[in-house]
């Protein structure tokens, strides 16, 4: 009785918070489970978010280039059209904790999810304040529940994705040309909401797209002092950050900025050329019919009302659904506008219909339906250490001193990316040659050569043909003994096994006593 009595106060003191105070349990449960995700969500998602990032900026700490991005790195021919400011943050970040000492390459990475999820929270404490400003608490309680709790947002805001990272940014600017009694002169409003246009841009050149949107708008409604105010916060912030970088690496201005329209013109083919309406796929099946179907309707049907952020996050949409270089992640800065507009048309156009109100029990059952399959899928994503064999098998390897080589192969004796940052160290592994059928002819060569470049460990990617490819490794070096066997996370495995394309493979790692006797525990 007494139990059930506390279940009902709990419950009553919920429902009281969720009608007078929405945002702060709306923030209250955003910055729990980002909290939660930024602890378990081990590993990467994309190899972008990991090698591009983190790979890259903490081999510039350590004095090494992972990637040959910069002048004088050994394959580096001149710019290669990467983003600096991203990565370069994260440089920042990395030297500083290498300065208070911390080392362990985990830690690291929990404090940088820290920070992610942290800065995320903008997103959702924005989103609630921008449609309230449209609409009313009811509008605003529903997209900013969602902007908390849609089962990737928790993940992706922990994330080293560019394009997530650069949405609290978007959110900012927009936020300042919208919030009520804002004061000031209006050139300086939207010259500062153009300041956070640029840095938006600075992450990642594509949101762009989102000021030009907004200053469309402003020309269309011949609104010059806004326009001028926000083109001059754009390339001012835009200017100085790309400029600064590029002088400083190459010794002239928007080096990686040209490039990078280059290799995106020239290889815009070469990459996932899939068909224009696959964004519609992509957005509809990610939010969940059938509620990903409403907000569509919605989407279309309040563009009018909702012109000011509707028209930015319209234009984004149409040119990746035109450019033919498709993938899930770049679309990402779009989800959290489509959800804004989706929930304030979702009460303005839907549930007042006739239709809806004749069929309210459906309407209910429509959302039970998605809250069941979204907080299934919330808690695997929130605890889901992606790419965990990969990872904890170069962090096995950070306990081993002097480490400077090892060999890496998959089941087709093929080389897999290897992600050093979790060794801790830099060691060198070798590629295939270019007529090799085989890593292991690699190996052979490196055999006969100084003891110098020898592995120190080897790692066999997955069980097939396993006892031959380590048969073929102790050929050539025969002090090769097993040390462990690395298991891939549970959701990789279960991604594995409803598509066996996605990879869930063990690792196995064999330690070569020429280097060391003994196993370290």
């Amino acid at each position: 009785m007494a139990s059930s009595f506390r279940l009902n106060q709990v419950s009553q003191s919920i429902r009281k918070s969720w009608d007078e105070q929405p945002l702060i349990l709306i923030m209250g449960l955003a910055i729990l489970f980002r909290l939660l995700a930024a602890i378990f969500a081990k590993g990467w998602g994309m190899l972008d978010d990991h090698f591009l990032v983190i790979e890259s900026s903490q081999s510039w700490v350590d004095g090494y280039d992972y990637n040959d991005w910069l002048p004088g790195s050994k394959t580096n021919t001149g710019p290669t059209g990467h983003n600096f400011f991203y990565p370069g943050i994260h440089f920042c970040l990395f030297t500083l904790m290498k300065w208070l000492h911390i080392n362990d390459p985990q830690f690291k990475m929990l404090l940088i999810r820290l920070l992610h999820g942290g800065f995320s929270l903008i997103t959702v404490w924005l989103g609630y304040r921008i449609v309230e400003v449209f609409e009313d608490k009811r509008s605003a309680r529903l997209a900013g529940i969602l902007l908390a709790l849609y089962f990737f947002m928790p993940w992706t805001g922990v994330r080293n994705l560019a394009e997530s990272t650069s949405i609290p940014f978007v959110m900012l600017g927009f936020w300042q040309t919208l919030k009520p009694g804002r004061r000031g002169k209006p050139f300086f409003i939207w010259f500062v909401a153009g300041i956070y246009f640029g840095l938006a841009t600075d992450i990642r050149y594509q949101m762009i797209l989102f000021p030009t949107g907004v200053t469309l708008l402003q020309l269309y409604q011949k609104k010059w002092i806004e326009t001028a105010g926000i083109i001059a916060g754009v390339f001012c912030s835009f200017l100085v950050v790309q400029t600064a970088i590029d002088l400083m690496i190459w010794g002239y201005p928007f080096a990686e900025f040209v490039g990078y329209i280059r290799v995106n013109i020239t290889d815009r083919n070469s990459y996932f050329n899939l068909p224009w309406y696959n964004y519609f796929l992509t957005v509809g099946g990610i939010l969940l019919p059938p509620i990903s179907l409403f907000f569509f309707y919605g989407f279309i049907r309040g563009w009018k009302r909702y012109l000011p952020v509707f028209l930015p996050a319209a234009l984004f949409f149409i040119f990746h659904s035109a450019f033919p270089n498709k993938q899930e992640r770049f679309i990402l800065p779009f989800i959290p506008f489509f959800i804004m507009i989706g929930s304030m048309s979702y009460y303005r156009y839907m549930v007042t219909s006739d239709f809806w109100l004749r069929r309210t029990r459906l309407l209910h059952g429509c959302w039970l339906f998605f809250w069941i399959i979204n907080l299934a899928l919330l808690t695997g994503l929130t605890f889901m250490y992606s790419k965990r064999a990969q990872a904890e098998s170069m962090y096995y390897l950070s306990k081993y001193p002097y480490l400077f080589n090892i060999v890496s192969a998959d089941e087709d004796g093929n080389v897999p990316m290897a992600p050093l940052f979790y060794s801790g160290k830099w060691p060198r592994y070798p590629d295939k040659l270019r007529d090799d059928t085989t890593v292991f002819q690699r190996v052979t060569a490196i055999a006969a050569g100084p003891r110098l470049y020898h592995p120190q460990f080897f790692l066999f990617t997955g069980d097939r043909n396993l006892e031959r490819r380590v048969a073929a490794a102790k050929k050539s070096f025969p002090l090769l003994v097993y040390e462990t066997t690395i298991e891939p996370g549970f959701v990789d495995k279960l991604m594995h096994l409803m598509n066996p394309v996605n990879k869930a493979n063990k690792i196995y790692i064999y330690r070569n006593r020429e280097f060391y006797k003994t196993k370290i525990d």
